[in-house]
């Protein structure tokens, strides 16, 4: 690896909140989407002439349309409660990281243009004028916020500053500011199903060597069917899980649980991903066009279901917008007319003693769990209120014999991001992820001292991917983030007893 241009914060086993560091990333921001990956999503392809009255009509089109940004907007009272609850700010000591004033980056534009205060006395309400300086800033700071929502856990008033950082890349894509990683790839999936680019002919190859592969090493005949009509069960997966490690092992356990529970299942070429980045630019048009090649692959195919895999915003934009998005879903088997999240779907399979897990077969490791963010504070899982937090630890302790949590105060709704969630998993922004995954790395780091942890489960594509990434900057094995999936997967009795 070549040795990066930036300090990786040290590991103090606790978390303690760093001093004030004005402007210390202020040199960081992605790169510029192309023309080309504007356009395709219906955004200019370069910044527009009029681009001040282009983002304020913007601005003013979304204080209409979503009655909670105006209330975000006016509803802060700048009480301190998120100023150190922000896991970039936490790694990187930049004051326009803490929440209140990332907020404060559009609240101060709004307040000059949208209320009375403001277009009279600017000064006395902190409000600003909307200069290509302050656009510059918005493309920074809001590419430097995961839409975690952990602050908003925080916030007495319950401000949510991942519907405002929303607002703000919304507001820059409409002038034509685009963020290359998230855009190109919302194109992909417009294009060809899913975020990378893969073709029916690619996938079904992949598949093929999957079944190869797992045959080989159980001489088991598990199958990843692709475009079977008729299946009980459409399985939607991050596109990750095709190919990268260790997403892959979470699909060979997802085959391997619908092999021994005997029910049909289908994986579909149409609506090959179950991310939807459409979230991450805050733009709901994208993310309905996304969402519907889903429900029309499920109509196509005749599935009774609708099984979402590990993916942490998949999860959350099929909990909580694919009812308004892409719903009703009156067409799906009246016992599950909502999607399922893969890990309720198990569980359920266990809880009827369809399944049985040899936890031994990983007594090798010593596991614990990362509360993915927008699992934990953006859906829910099951019909009991926390399932989201008590059905993966039950498939955990069902599937290893030593789990251990890290502090109550870094899991749960209070769990820190990996660092790369929110369209920020692209290498310009490494420097960002590695100081971001910090707190979760102090968390990480205390469990393995105190409890001898050799590895780190997740149920989300991108916390995999950013972990497998920064692990090794703070010393660690990239090797030791795995799929739930993948230990549920291991200690699986199958039918020959393997």
């Amino acid at each position: 690896m070549t040795k990066p241009d930036f300090e990786t914060p040290e590991l103090t086993l606790t978390q303690d909140v760093p001093a004030v560091q004005p402007g210390a990333m202020e040199h960081s921001k992605p790169f510029v989407a192309k023309a080309a990956h504007q356009e395709a999503l219906g955004f200019p392809g370069e910044l527009v002439d009029n681009w001040k009255e282009v983002a304020l009509d913007k601005m003013s089109d979304l204080l209409k349309t979503y009655r909670s940004l105006p209330v975000f907007l006016d509803s802060c009272v700048k009480c301190g409660a998120c100023t150190d609850k922000c896991h970039y700010y936490l790694g990187t000591g930049d004051p326009k990281n803490m929440p209140v004033a990332r907020q404060d980056l559009l609240r101060s534009v709004y307040r000059r243009y949208f209320t009375v205060a403001g277009k009279f006395l600017p000064k006395l309400v902190g409000a600003k004028d909307l200069t290509e300086e302050v656009l510059e800033d918005w493309y920074k700071y809001y590419h430097q916020c995961s839409e975690c929502r952990r602050c908003s856990v925080y916030c007495p008033y319950g401000i949510d500053t991942a519907e405002i950082t929303m607002a703000g890349r919304e507001i820059l894509a409409s002038v034509g500011i685009g963020q290359k990683y998230s855009n190109e790839i919302i194109g992909k999936v417009h294009k060809i199903g899913n975020n990378l680019g893969l073709p029916k002919p690619a996938l079904a190859d992949t598949l093929d060597g999957l079944e190869e592969e797992v045959k080989e090493d159980i001489g088991v005949d598990v199958k990843f069917p692709l475009d079977q009509s008729g299946a009980d069960v459409l399985v939607i997966v991050p596109s990750a899980d095709f190919f990268a490690e260790p997403h892959v092992d979470g699909l060979i356990g997802y085959a391997k649980v619908f092999h021994q529970s005997g029910i049909s299942w289908t994986l579909s070429s149409y609506a090959s991903e179950a991310a939807n980045f459409g979230i991450f630019v805050g733009n709901y048009e994208n993310m309905q066009k996304v969402a519907e090649r889903i429900r029309t692959a499920a109509m196509e195919l005749g599935v009774k279901r609708i099984v979402v895999g590990e993916c942490g915003h998949a999860w959350r934009v099929a909990y909580s917008f694919w009812n308004t998005l892409i719903g009703p879903f009156d067409f799906l088997d009246p016992k599950f007319p909502i999607p399922q999240h893969v890990c309720e779907f198990t569980n359920d399979l266990l809880s009827q003693h369809i399944l049985r897990l040899d936890a031994e077969a990983n007594d090798d490791k010593i596991v614990t769990f990362h509360d993915s963010c927008n699992v934990s504070r953006g859906s829910r899982m099951g019909n009991q209120p926390g399932g989201q937090f008590i059905i993966p630890r039950q498939l955990l302790r069902a599937a290893c014999n030593n789990f251990v949590d890290m502090s109550p105060e870094t899991t749960h709704e209070h769990t820190f991001c990996c660092g790369g969630g929110g369209g920020l998993l692209t290498d310009d922004l490494l420097e960002l992820r590695v100081k971001g995954a910090s707190p979760r790395m102090n968390a990480l780091q205390r469990v393995i001292e105190d409890e001898g942890v050799t590895h780190m489960a997740a149920i989300c594509a991108i916390c995999k991917s950013q972990f497998s990434k920064v692990l090794p900057f703070y010393g660690m094995g990239m090797d030791m983030i795995v799929s739930l999936h993948q230990l549920v997967g291991d200690a699986l009795v199958l039918d020959n007893g393997h």
